[in-house]
């Protein structure tokens, strides 16, 4: 077992990376400070994980709490279900909620127990890539709306993430991949050298190699702890974590949540970002061009389908939350590991990379 600690003063906390972890209570103990515990999970995940995680929390009388698993999920009524099911069981605000699952389980259960009787202690164990390197660490939680994705939420952090590798052996193929995307934003946003490695692990990682799962999982964990311990609230630095994800939310909300994933949609919308760069003149062609090949590789969307059209993804960027005085940010690359924040882009270039990626040939 590998541990960083991300550092907030006292609201900071460990990040355990490992092999069989969510089976040891030795690793809930310490961050559990009242009688009893509520596991979070949905359908899927719960069946897979769910009776080895209450039998680890055997001594402090744990309750399973499931829902229907996908990001449709993350919703309003599914925040209001769960948070009736604490009510009639009496929970008090010393419980301590354990979200298992992927992205959605974390950010639901996070944004719950920020809620909760006005905050109460949660604990992040991650099942997918994507939730292993990216959305358990840090504290954004929230859910979704129609016009735009987390714009309910909360920054409220877990006492501890418990990262275990051991559970991407039942992730699918796609969720996989879907991950990748978010490991190789952290490459092109801070790291250059780990872009480089992830160019040559590619096939371990897609693989499953678990050592070289590891090494990717703990890089990614640094480099977003470093950030986030930087600007906890992403009033600065932190929003560089963002890249890609302002074409991405939009793709999700256009397609109503349920056609692409996550990371599918941040993927292609780091290369749309790249593209965006290129033609601001930050960033050569050739690294744009290598953008494009390592998301490829990676087995990545790199082309927007034509069902999905200009108007309607400018209208959603338009509302998201990234956009402060009526003046949309984005994060856009001046090289391979630097990002950097850009505003005043004017709705007809976002709109020219909008229909090149409809056109590309990456595909």
């Amino acid at each position: 077992m590998r541990t960083l600690q991300l550092d907030l003063a006292d609201r900071g906390y460990p990040i355990h990376i490992g092999s069989g972890l969510l089976s040891e209570p030795a690793l809930y103990r310490p961050y559990i400070r009242g009688r009893r515990v509520v596991v979070i999970s949905d359908s899927h995940v719960a069946a897979l994980y769910g009776e080895p995680v209450c039998a680890a929390l055997a001594d402090f009388e744990p309750r399973l709490l499931t829902f229907a698993a996908g990001e449709p999920s993350k919703s309003l009524d599914t925040y209001a279900l769960l948070a009736d099911q604490l009510i009639a069981g009496r929970f008090d605000r010393r419980v301590t909620l354990v979200a298992l699952g992927g992205g959605v389980v974390g950010d639901m259960t996070g944004f719950l127990a920020a809620t909760f009787q006005r905050g109460v202690d949660f604990i992040q164990v991650p099942t997918t890539l994507l939730a292993q390197v990216d959305s358990s660490v840090g504290g954004k939680t929230g859910v979704n709306r129609p016009g735009g994705k987390n714009l309910l939420g909360a920054f409220y952090q877990p006492r501890c993430v418990l990262v275990d590798t051991a559970t991407l052996a039942t992730l699918p193929r796609r969720e996989l991949v879907a991950g990748l995307a978010e490991v190789i934003k952290y490459g092109l946003i801070a790291d250059e050298p780990f872009l480089t490695w992830l160019e040559q692990a590619l096939p371990a990682l897609l693989g499953g190699d678990e050592t070289a799962l590891q090494q990717a999982i703990y890089r990614s964990c640094e480099i977003k702890a470093t950030i986030v311990a930087a600007d906890e609230r992403e009033s600065g630095q932190r929003a560089l974590l963002n890249l890609g994800h302002t074409f991405g939310h939009a793709i999700e909300a256009a397609t109503g949540y349920s056609a692409w994933l996550h990371g599918e949609a941040v993927g292609l919308g780091m290369l749309m970002a790249a593209a965006l760069s290129q033609r601001l003149g930050r960033l050569p062609a050739a690294d744009c061009a290598r953008v494009a090949a390592v998301l490829k590789r990676a087995g990545l969307p790199t082309r927007l389908p034509g069902d999905i059209d200009t108007a309607t993804l400018l209208g959603f960027m338009a509302g998201d939350k990234k956009v402060l005085d009526g003046e949309l940010r984005l994060v856009a690359l001046d090289a391979i590991g630097r990002g950097v924040i850009v505003s005043g882009v004017a709705p007809t270039l976002l709109a020219d990379v909008i229909n090149a990626a409809h056109a590309s040939e990456t595909a």
